[in-house]
């Protein structure tokens, strides 16, 4: 019995990597297993150190700063509380804005947010964002959205110096970025070289800088800094964030909101 246990985890390791990410019920299904046996699995599998049990399933790990899980794995990732940033961060859009969104989930949910807000000019470089506005019924409000072109990277984003050469002539009120991590020493990080100079491009294009990141993101590190923690106007983060950690936020960002449960 123990054989087949092994059998069965050495299986769910192989479509984790093969993936980024799978869910409880894909790997029910087919395993010819309970969901039950799943989660138990899982359990032994993160204790282990081989998967990361999210909320529905399991991501890969990424521990590495050049490490970048697909869109499809972080979006199982902590999704109360980028829901509760998103609607946070929409409440400082404006009707008529010109506002620039980067590549993530966490945009990705502000993205369905701000859909309905009428005649906003949108900015970005995710393919799910575009979507996501789109699906929402931005055009039927009288908004625009533009999409950069560009080389299409793990996480949805468009990159590169198509992408970078259409930012540079903008200029947009507001823009809210998604990050891989957070940290007092290398600020807001991205574990995609070529991704950076694209999303610099875009906080330039900004008069005022918005960070979406949940408090996961604290202590990440990717290989490339997008921008000082002190660069960000506002942080839209999520009630998880420790207080030490607020504390150092606190210091070098103008403007700290905490999205707590009642925001989703």
């Amino acid at each position: 019995m123990s054989l087949l246990a092994e059998q069965r985890r050495e299986v769910i390791v192989e479509r984790v990597r093969a993936h980024g990410a799978v869910r409880v019920s894909e790997l029910a299904e087919h395993l010819g297993v309970s969901e039950m046996t799943v989660r138990r699995d899982l359990d032994v599998l993160a204790r282990r150190r081989l998967v990361d049990k999210v909320h529905g399933g399991a991501t890969v790990i990424g521990d590495h700063t050049t490490t970048e899980p697909g869109f499809s794995a972080k979006a199982v990732r902590e999704p109360a509380e980028k829901e509760a940033i998103a609607a946070a961060a929409a409440a400082l859009v404006e009707p008529g804005a010109a506002v620039g969104l980067s590549a993530g989930t966490t945009t990705w949910r502000l993205a369905h947010r701000i859909a309905r807000i009428p005649r906003l000019t949108v900015v970005t470089n995710s393919l799910a964002v575009a979507e996501a506005l789109h699906t929402g019924g931005a055009e039927s409000v009288g908004s625009t959205v533009i999409l950069t072109g560009g080389v299409r990277t793990p996480s949805e984003a468009l990159v590169g110096p198509v992408a970078i050469a259409a930012l540079r002539s903008l200029n947009l009120e507001i823009v809210f970025l998604g990050v891989h991590g957070m940290s007092a020493a290398a600020g807001f990080s991205t574990p995609n070289m070529t991704e950076r100079d694209t999303n610099r491009a875009l906080v330039d294009a900004g008069r005022q800088l918005v960070v979406v990141a949940d408090h996961t993101k604290w202590g990440t590190v990717g290989i490339s800094t997008i921008a000082e923690l002190g660069e960000a106007d506002v942080l839209v983060t999520d009630s998880g964030l420790a207080d030490v950690d607020r504390a150092v936020l606190d210091g070098e960002v103008d403007r700290v909101i905490v999205a707590g449960p009642e925001e989703t």
